[in-house]
């Protein structure tokens, strides 16, 4: 398992070893002593899977708040994403700062997104399914989300020509200017 940092921190790239032959491959897509072995010693509680029928789907930027913030564990299970992750961590050095990376069934690639991140995606080939292991449970009224395409975060999206596909709900989310973040940086 190759465990790469990003260009924030706390989030990491994932990379599962595969090992193939004409049958096609087997991966330990998860580990807890691996990631632990690694300096990851998030314990996961839930595990979602989505499909998004078409190119172009973006979903995010989502967001739990305290007190059940999530660690998310991301990959793609079926064709492929670019995965992005915000620091939403007041006081942060990185506040408002964004990665992405293209996660594929293909590259077996998995991001760590800690609490405190707002989460977000965007389909590159239909048919995608994208699975993500979450530290706490689904709590709605925690839910809080920002403006997927504001410009003042300024995420690449490589929409090339293509109209994104968007919920009533993410294409309404509130901007970044003024968000008022439930998460403080601790340093």
């Amino acid at each position: 398992m190759e465990v790469e940092p990003t260009v924030l921190p706390g989030v990491v790239l994932i990379t599962p070893l595969r090992f193939g032959d004409h049958r096609g491959f087997f991966s330990e897509s998860y580990s807890q002593a691996k990631l632990s072995k690694a300096g990851i010693e998030t314990e996961f509680v839930q595990d979602n899977h989505s499909l998004s029928r078409e190119q172009g789907t973006v979903r995010g930027l989502h967001f739990q708040a305290p007190p059940h913030a999530q660690d998310k564990l991301v990959r793609c299970g079926r064709g492929a994403l670019f995965d992005v992750a915000v620091d939403i961590r007041k006081g942060s050095p990185t506040y408002g700062q964004w990665v992405g990376h293209e996660l594929s069934f293909e590259n077996g690639r998995q991001l760590l997104i800690p609490a405190g991140f707002a989460h977000g995606f965007m389909t590159l080939e239909p048919d995608t399914e994208i699975v993500y292991k979450c530290s706490d449970y689904y709590a709605p009224e925690t839910e809080g989300a920002l403006l997927w395409s504001d410009p003042e975060i300024g995420i690449d999206w490589p929409l090339d020509n293509i109209t994104p596909i968007l919920s009533d709900k993410d294409a309404a989310a509130p901007v970044f200017s003024g968000f008022d973040s439930p998460f403080t940086w601790q340093g």
